[in-house]
């Protein structure tokens, strides 16, 4: 889902910057707070707005495209949206490329958060506002999770600590009704982990568990690239190594962890009843209930991405037409789905 993969070698100068977006009037002259603190002036007329996603083939973030384009038709916006892969230096070129084409406004999901004090820069000397959606960055630094509270780049997103919580509340239930033996069971938490938005994720499902299952069971920390193949990998390795457990949950970052830990085990020989795997993004989950044969992924958490990009839109557009501040984050609502309710919950699977 919404996070990144693989990292590529940033070949641009990442700034350390005190403050972002301090920006100044260009157009009709009445003036909006801008989202780290500054001023950026509203648009009269055609707003234009660019939106710069990484892992833009995503289930996910196709869906968030969409949901983008969706809400910009309705507001009558102008919005390219644009396909960053997994290249970092491309959100530089591309955020420039944006400027260069008179964007009124950025909206990035960026693949490695070290550009982030470089794209606000950017902004900031276009005088452009700048919103991420999804993954956080930071206007001082490279690290959104050292990042002091002011100068981190208002977010539209979902709440990762509200997110991994109600995965760690489904896996605690499922594992209650298995009516499994602690000793014999592990949790697996899966996730990449130098991404912020996943370690808040994978802690809330930590403790979501420990609060809510019943009983103390050891968890083991694998962590990954985030990819299924990546995750697939990975956890083989751990349940090689430790062969006496008869029972395993798994959650993690996305559906890509759970889905290669749940692909894992079955390699492995555990059955489905064998297996608890709690899903986050339900767009790789689906695809097992669709086949109607029992898996070990048990329920996910259906995260639309419809409703991010159309959120993401929204915001920018009540800030440069109506002055109406950036939230600091601002989230979209979630669904716990499973085999019998993601058809009915509206679950697009890829």
């Amino acid at each position: 889902m919404f996070t990144e993969h693989n990292r590529r070698p940033v070949a641009v100068a990442v700034l350390g910057l005190a403050s972002v977006l301090a920006l100044t009037s260009c157009s009709s002259g009445r003036q909006a707070a801008g989202p780290a603190g500054g001023d950026v002036a509203e648009v009269d007329g055609k707003m234009s707005l660019t939106y710069l996603q990484k892992q833009g083939d995503q289930e996910y973030f196709v869906g968030e495209a969409a949901g983008a384009k969706a809400k910009a038709d309705e507001l009558g916006i102008d919005l390219k949206v644009v396909n960053l892969g997994t290249d970092a230096n491309k959100t530089i070129s591309e955020a420039q490329s944006a400027i260069s084409q008179k964007s009124n406004g950025l909206i990035v999901v960026v693949p490695d958060p070290a550009v982030g004090p470089q794209v606000a820069q950017i902004a900031k000397d276009a005088k452009v506002a700048l919103l991420t959606s999804d993954d956080q960055i930071c206007t001082t630094g490279p690290d959104p999770s050292s990042c002091a509270a002011d100068a981190l780049v208002p977010r539209i997103g979902f709440s990762g600590a509200q997110m991994g919580g109600e995965v760690g509340k489904r896996a605690a239930a499922e594992f209650k009704k298995a009516g499994w033996n602690p000793a014999e069971t592990r949790t697996i938490s899966a996730w990449k982990q130098d991404v912020t938005v996943c370690t808040d994720r994978v802690k809330a499902s930590k403790e979501a568990f420990a609060a809510n299952s019943g009983a103390e069971v050891q968890n083991i920390d694998v962590p990954t690239d985030n990819s299924p193949t990546g995750a697939q990998d990975k956890i083989a390795a751990t349940i090689t190594a430790n062969p006496s457990v008869k029972h395993w949950v798994v959650w993690g970052c996305n559906d890509e962890n759970v889905q290669g830990g749940v692909t894992a085990l079955e390699n492995a020989g555990f059955k489905a009843d064998d297996v608890i795997g709690v899903g986050l993004g339900a767009y790789l989950a689906c695809k097992n209930w669709s086949s109607g044969k029992p898996s070990g992924m048990k329920a996910a958490l259906f995260i639309n991405g419809k409703d991010v990009g159309a959120l993401a839109v929204q915001t920018m557009y009540d800030k440069l037409k109506n002055g109406k501040a950036f939230p600091k984050e601002a989230f979209a609502p979630t669904t716990m789905v499973d085999a019998s309710t993601w058809k009915s919950a509206g679950v697009t699977c890829g």
